[in-house]
């Protein structure tokens, strides 16, 4: 959950030479004198090309640590929305009406889904980001970064959140008879093969898979059908890559999971694969693997992990701002750690400053939990009932034979 999970995914949107530079360095772009930082947004560096990523963990991360966001830091996310519900990375003028100029992309809108539905009372904008999000699924089952771009499993894997964070079942989203998990198992590496039981991005241009580290994270949480947030789950039945053929999302996840365990297992962390990078860790998939790990009920691994990031992550957390905070107290929920004290200093706090101030919500305290929605309704009943008036017909998700539309 970096800037943006890969450079893949910049490069599909056409910013990768301007981001690169920042990306490689495991933070947000510089300050950009053009750019200015709207009030009510976490984080002094320039938005554009992660503001509404960096918002949504923030806002979830401040939920599930029983905090009421600020009202000016929920009304920013909500306005960045254009009208056919979708997000984009960044738009500094919300007021003006999105045009074919805004990339809106799947990620920015699964993940402001995530941050909305936990902060409650907009289940307006989630109803819509959801519909948008049914219209932009490719034939395979899966989502692509951009509208119409090839799927590839972290894009996949966050829409699958969204859903999930809703209560919907993800497998019932779908084109013909793809599902997300189709995707997500089509894109896990034979046992047999080099990074067996890992996911991959994308395949190559032959068709082949290569084990990646970032998207086998994201992966086992969209295979195990969960968002940004998730706690320790059911220890899996085999320790290591197992089955062939298709494989359930059950088996996609232990086996993406017990490559994670490898991979971490001598060192605690993840390396950065990223050019220039030579052996020096990767924090940000690091603490997205403790939630991977933790979720596929590896927690033994998953504790380990995190105790390196308390000794390691700090000076990493303040280089790159509120979304690395955010990181981590999801890691550290994953876990079950007092993010209060993370070596010595409190991710908490240290998040809290970044933007307007949350308040403790008493009703929340210490469930993380969030509430219900202020409206009282039952997202679930009208979000399906919004994809019938949507589709023009009368089953909720099957939108089959629908066109890619371009916002």
């Amino acid at each position: 959950m970096n800037v943006r999970r890969s450079a893949a995914a910049l490069a599909a949107v056409g910013v990768l030479a301007a981001a690169a530079p920042a990306t490689a360095a495991g933070q947000s772009p510089s300050p950009s004198a053009k750019v200015a930082v709207p009030a009510g947004l976490y984080g002094k560096s320039d938005p554009t090309y992660d503001g509404v990523w960096r918002q949504s963990l923030t806002l979830t991360a401040q939920r599930t640590l029983g905090y009421r966001p600020a009202t000016k830091a929920v009304d920013w996310l909500a306005g960045q929305q254009c009208a056919n519900g979708a997000f984009a990375a960044f738009r500094a003028t919300p007021a003006k009406a999105c045009d074919g100029k805004v990339m809106v992309d799947t990620n920015s809108t699964a993940a402001a889904v995530q941050a909305l539905h936990a902060v409650g009372g907009h289940d307006a904008e989630v109803r819509k980001a959801l519909v948008w999000l049914t219209t932009v699924q490719n034939k395979d089952g899966g989502w692509g970064y951009a509208p119409g771009g090839a799927s590839d499993t972290n894009s996949t894997s966050v829409v699958v959140g969204a859903f999930a964070a809703v209560g919907q079942d993800p497998a019932k989203v779908h084109t013909g008879s793809r599902t997300p998990y189709d995707l997500l198992a089509a894109l896990s590496v034979p046992c047999g093969q080099d990074g067996g039981g890992a996911l991959a991005y994308q395949p190559d241009k032959k068709g082949k898979l290569a084990a990646n580290a970032d998207a086998t994270a994201a992966g086992v949480l969209g295979a195990l059908g969960k968002g940004f947030v998730a706690g320790p789950g059911k220890a899996p039945a085999k320790d290591g890559c197992a089955g062939a053929g298709h494989l359930s999302p059950a088996q996609v996840a232990d086996n993406a999971g017990a490559y994670l365990a490898a991979a971490v297992a001598k060192t605690g962390h993840l390396r950065s694969t990223l050019p220039g990078a030579k052996d020096q860790p990767d924090f940000g998939n690091t603490a997205d693997t403790v939630v991977a790990l933790a979720a596929d009920g590896r927690s033994e691994q998953a504790k380990k992990t995190y105790d390196w990031l308390e000794k390691n992550a700090g000076p990493w957390a303040v280089q790159s701002g509120p979304a690395a905070y955010a990181q981590l107290i999801l890691a550290a929920h994953a876990v079950g750690a007092q993010p209060g004290d993370f070596g010595g200093t409190s991710l908490v706090r240290s998040l809290n400053e970044l933007g307007p101030a949350p308040r403790m919500d008493s009703a929340a305290h210490g469930t993380g939990k969030s509430e219900k929605s202020d409206s009282g309704s039952n997202l679930g009943v009208w979000w399906f009932v919004g994809v019938c008036l949507v589709a023009g017909i009368g089953v909720g998700f099957l939108l089959s034979g629908r066109k890619k539309r371009q916002p």
